[in-house]
């Protein structure tokens, strides 16, 4: 039996008698259980167990242990075959990895000795998991039995039937061969998970099995003799009354109801209504069978709001491409007027409209950074800028009602996480936040530095060092007690059914978790919540060398025309209009198919430039690959309004992209980059005296 593990820390009191008592009476009855129970920290290591973990799984006496690592017990189980053939280190990692994600599982396995073990994992937020090993061999026997049981049943009805029909002889053993057969359908159907019942043609119960009664908070023996109306109550009743009424016409209905038990949580059940019908004739009730279907319902919400999110994705990923070619077209022009102008009258007027293109065009790019789906990709964040950044987004997420309060550091504090998942954790507590102040109140968004050191670290379960701290806080109607110990919990979400998926504050954990840090909510019901999570504190990247104050001015261009191939006219003209301002002669194609004829007839094209999205069944990326075999050393500026697009082929994939909206300088800087990597190329593009033209940047 395991002992509670001593404490090393002098400044810290013994534990009394009574709370040894306790402990021991604790130990005593886990002792007294069939079930095999163990106890595992965070890191994972044991911290207590039972007897019966020994007498089921036969490990050594050497490894019951305050403090054995998880991965003994896996290794040792591994190397003796309890996880079948295989690389041991392959079988200890795989089941390594699952015990770290701290998610609840439930397995059966089959041991070499022929034992049947359910092995049930269920994690403790923020402090373990607890693992259970159940013998269940028996149990499968049974349902074997009752199988077999239930098929000789089947059999015998139906051979007794034939007897009935054929001749009406020893009448007295066949009642009393029905009698039995009675009794052990009764025993089946109480065994089976199903809930099934047999309702009068007055609605009233004669038979029920355990599950249809428990369904209903009642005894088997409490729910016969009631009527329909009573078990359902006033409010349901009239919602399946319809079938019913249905049923009694001799036809089969099915349906689906939900209700409140005894607890208050919403149930579903789906019913399948058979009339029963004697030979004779005549309607003398039904027979119900129901399932529960509560887990397949809240499966069934999250996947379609997972489906939401997906759609939601590709469309903001659709509107963003067209948003950029808009904006590729105001940025353009309002560039081409700036440089007409060149501060001149009306310049008051363009500035302003160009930055505010701008803008917008930052607003898609964060936009649809939260669309992204991809792995984490830890950097170094300067934190307080990015908050300061999203401050625009999550003012129009929230709405005018809610009041944005920010307390960022005065100097640049950096931590090591995912860029766009620490923006959408943000974004997620933001948004229950705003569910939580019911549209009213305020939001704070506070970030510092934090040290943890040894004592605290064992508390909040991370490695000692320091950390950049991030407090979300609302004045919202706070959470109850009995809901804040659940709020981690996968699929768990107290908005109304089919409003929300409950994984926004799962992912939040994880995304902490697996990042290095930790995440804990404090909250008064009526007084608001406070979420508090660290992540890992690092230093900034190395910052590239900063340009010369004196920028060389490009070489005139001197060569071959530019193939541009863009399929909307409007952005055409823009990038042509920029091209041909930098110098470039410029023969245009609206399509991939356009372009690629233009190719094969024209040999003194000397770059092409193309959009990677086009209509004709010829995008750019394609476009690029046969231009490639056309001309292998032609150099290629691929064109997109797509953020996080991914090239297809491994030619495209080496080619560099342009990223819309651009302005002159952007196209000029691109050009100068693919005019240096094609230098050592046989190409056509050939600077003259730097001189006879200035430089665009």
């Amino acid at each position: 039996m395991a002992q509670p593990p001593a404490e090393n820390d002098p400044q810290l009191p013994g534990p009394s008698p009574e709370q040894r008592r306790r402990h021991d009476l604790l130990m005593a009855g886990l002792d007294l259980l069939d079930q095999a129970i163990a106890v595992f920290d965070a890191t994972p290591k044991l911290v207590t167990w039972n007897k019966a973990m020994q007498r089921l799984l036969d490990f050594p006496e050497s490894l019951f242990r305050v403090g054995t690592p998880f991965e003994a017990f896996v290794r040792f189980n591994a190397e003796r075959g309890e996880y079948g053939e295989g690389d041991t280190e392959k079988l200890v990692a795989a089941r390594m990895a699952a015990a770290r994600s701290f998610e609840p599982h439930y397995v059966e396995r089959v041991r070499p000795n022929g034992r049947v073990l359910a092995v049930r994992g269920v994690p403790i937020p923020n402090l373990g998991f607890v693992s259970l090993w159940t013998d269940i061999t028996e149990q499968r026997r049974a349902e074997a039995l009752i199988q077999e049981q239930n098929a000789r049943l089947e059999a015998r009805v139906q051979e007794r039937t034939a007897e009935l029909e054929q001749a009406n002889r020893e009448i007295d053993q066949i009642a009393g061969a029905l009698r039995l057969s009675e009794g052990r359908m009764r025993l089946i159907l109480d065994a089976i998970p199903a809930m099934i019942a047999h309702v009068d043609a007055g609605r009233r119960y004669r038979f029920a099995n355990r599950a249809y009664a428990e369904w209903f908070g009642l005894t088997k023996e409490g729910i016969v003799g009631r009527s329909v109306e009573e078990a359902f109550g006033p409010e349901l009743y009239p919602v399946i009354d319809g079938y019913l009424r249905e049923a009694e016409t001799g036809e089969r209905v099915s349906y689906e109801y939900a209700r409140k038990n005894a607890s208050g949580q919403t149930v579903h059940a789906r019913s399948v209504v058979v009339p029963d019908v004697s030979l004779e004739g005549g309607f003398r009730g039904y027979f119900v069978m129901s399932t529960d279907i509560t887990e397949q319902k809240a499966s069934q919400a999250a996947l379609v709001q997972a489906q939401k999110m997906e759609a939601v994705g590709q469309l903001t990923g659709g509107l963003a491409h067209d948003f950029n070619n808009l904006l590729t077209i105001i940025i353009g022009n309002l560039s081409a007027l700036q440089g007409k102008l060149a501060g001149g009258s009306g310049a008051e007027y363009v500035d302003p409209s160009l930055q505010a293109a701008r803008r917008g065009a930052e607003l898609i790019r964060r936009l649809l950074s939260f669309s992204r789906r991809q792995t984490l990709e830890p950097a170094a964040i300067e934190v307080g800028e990015l908050v300061r950044n999203m401050t625009q987004l999550l003012m129009r997420t929230l709405g005018e009602t809610i009041t944005v309060g920010l307390n960022l550091p005065d100097t640049p504090i950096h931590a090591l996480a995912d860029p766009h998942q620490l923006e959408n954790a943000i974004l997620n507590l933001a948004i229950n936040a705003r569910d939580a102040m019911a549209g009213s109140g305020t939001l704070s968004i506070a970030v510092q530095s934090r040290h943890i050191d040894v004592a605290l670290a064992r508390l909040v379960e991370v490695p000692p060092g320091d950390y950049v701290q991030i407090d979300v806080s609302d004045t919202g109607k706070g959470i109850e007690p009995a809901v804040l110990a659940r709020v981690f919990e996968p699929f768990f979400t107290t908005k109304p059914f089919g409003s929300g998926s409950g994984l926004g504050l799962s992912m939040v954990y994880g995304f902490v978790r697996q990042s290095g840090g930790n995440i804990r909510i404090l909250s008064t019901p009526g007084k608001g919540t406070n979420v508090r999570f660290v992540l890992p504190m690092t230093q900034p990247a190395a910052s590239l060398p900063s340009p010369q104050a004196v920028v060389q001015p490009l070489p005139a261009y001197e060569g071959g025309p530019v193939l541009l191939v863009e399929d909307e006219p409007e952005v055409r003209k823009v990038i042509r209009m920029q091209l041909t301002e930098l110098g470039y002669p410029v023969i245009e194609a609206g399509d991939g198919v356009e372009a690629l004829a233009l190719l094969e007839v024209i040999d003194d094209i000397a770059l092409l430039v193309s959009d990677t999205v086009m209509p004709g069944g010829l995008n750019g990326h394609e476009l690029a690959r046969r231009a490639r075999l056309l001309r292998p050393a032609l150099p290629i500026l691929l064109v997109t309004g797509y953020t996080g697009e991914k090239p297809d082929g491994d030619t495209a994939a080496q080619l560099p992209v342009l990223r819309k909206p651009f302005d002159p300088p952007a196209l000029a800087a691109a050009l100068a980059a693919l005019a240096m990597q094609a230098a050592g190329s046989d190409t056509s593009i050939h600077p003259t005296n730097p001189a006879t033209k200035e430089s665009p940047t």
